[in-house]
């Protein structure tokens, strides 16, 4: 019997980055079914555009700078980098939007720093806050759920409005959003539940009396609930394959609903609870999907724990006192910063080091 001397790591991980990619688009598929039947052909529509820009973008740039094409296009990373965009941005926003916000996450974010491998922040998050801080109008426009629109829009007019801002009837996208509720407000143009009880909330209205609205139906608004509990099926299905580890998952979610509890516990009747933090927005596609980019997260347990804790604390001191209802993006960007510094203080023990000497 021959013994054979190699040198380390013995343990081998058989998954490339384009399986890893694959299970992650898979993964996404149980919450975005769940956006299209509540908010329509938009994120379809936002997708399609989104991928098609991203190839495009990282074709021509591996081109310029003398890189295989085949290998990196590949792996998947950049379209899901512009799935992952366009599904955070309101369904119907004008084409041009998606397309700046893909161009500057492949273009500048991914690619700037070296590649896959190299960025420092999440691209996807980084798009969406140039998009946020640029076009703040179209960032907002939410398309409301299917249950209480006014208009019910088709494949076409769908299309028509994601083109030109209009129906073939002639209806603006403005038009379009508003609801006329039957319950506690007259009529609201449609934003997410987080925003539109923020808006209320400084109007004076009490959490009580929002929560009386149609679009407060359920426990965390209407639609959204399917929506963050398809993204935690797809999150579930992850940590089963092992695609992801638990640690960033458990931790974030975990701080957000400390914090919202402690709050809600001083001002029950002006600050939202735990399950509107958990299950509007998008927080749980925050916790599986976004905050586990494993490039620009901590890479340590302990940093991953630190790391994802940060992230739902910065998410509910953001979407409480800040200037944007849905703090995502704006928080793991703060905590892409803060690697360096999480890595440094949690890295692990090298083995054989820290022990007595015999």
């Amino acid at each position: 019997m021959s013994f054979y001397i190699a040198s380390s790591p013995h343990a081998h991980q058989r998954r490339t980055t384009q399986h890893i990619m694959l299970w992650v688009l898979l993964a996404l598929i149980p919450g975005l079914a769940a956006q299209c039947y509540f908010f329509g052909w938009g994120p379809l529509l936002q997708i399609t555009v989104a991928v098609t820009v991203a190839l495009i973008t990282e074709a021509v740039i591996l081109i310029v700078r003398e890189k295989p094409l085949r290998a990196t296009l590949g792996d998947f990373s950049a379209v899901v980098t512009a799935v992952l965009l366009a599904i955070s941005i309101p369904p119907l926003a004008p084409w041009w939007v998606i397309v700046i916000g893909t161009l500057f996450s492949i273009g500048i974010v991914k690619h700037v720093y070296g590649g896959i491998g190299q960025n420092v922040f999440n691209p996807a998050m980084a798009g969406y806050v140039l998009l946020l801080i640029s076009f703040p109008v179209q960032m907002t426009s939410w398309m409301p759920p299917s249950t209480l629109a006014t208009f019910e829009l088709n494949f076409i007019d769908s299309l028509w409005l994601f083109f030109t801002q209009y129906t073939s009837e002639g209806y603006s996208l403005e038009q379009v959003r508003l609801i006329e509720l039957t319950q506690s407000l007259d009529a609201i143009v449609m934003a997410t539940p987080l925003d539109e009880i923020k808006t209320q909330l400084s109007q004076g209205y009490t959490l009580t009396e929002i929560k009386r609205s149609d679009v407060f139906s359920g426990i965390a608004g209407t639609g959204w609930l399917w929506v963050n509990l398809g993204y935690l099926v797809g999150g579930l299905l992850l940590l089963y394959k092992r695609i992801i580890q638990w640690h960033i998952p458990v931790a974030l979610l975990a701080s957000l609903a400390f914090f919202a509890a402690l709050g809600s516990l001083f001002a029950a009747d002006q600050l939202p609870g735990v399950s509107l933090h958990l299950l509007s927005g998008g927080a749980m596609l925050a916790a599986f999907f976004i905050a586990t980019d494993p490039v620009s997260a901590a890479t340590s347990n302990r940093g991953k724990l630190v790391y994802a804790a940060l992230i739902g604390m910065l998410i509910y001191i953001i979407r409480t006192w800040g200037g944007y209802p849905d703090a995502i993006a704006f928080a793991v960007l703060l905590a892409n910063m803060c690697v360096p510094v999480i890595d440094y203080y949690t890295r692990p023990r090298a083995y054989g080091h820290g022990g007595k000497a015999l």
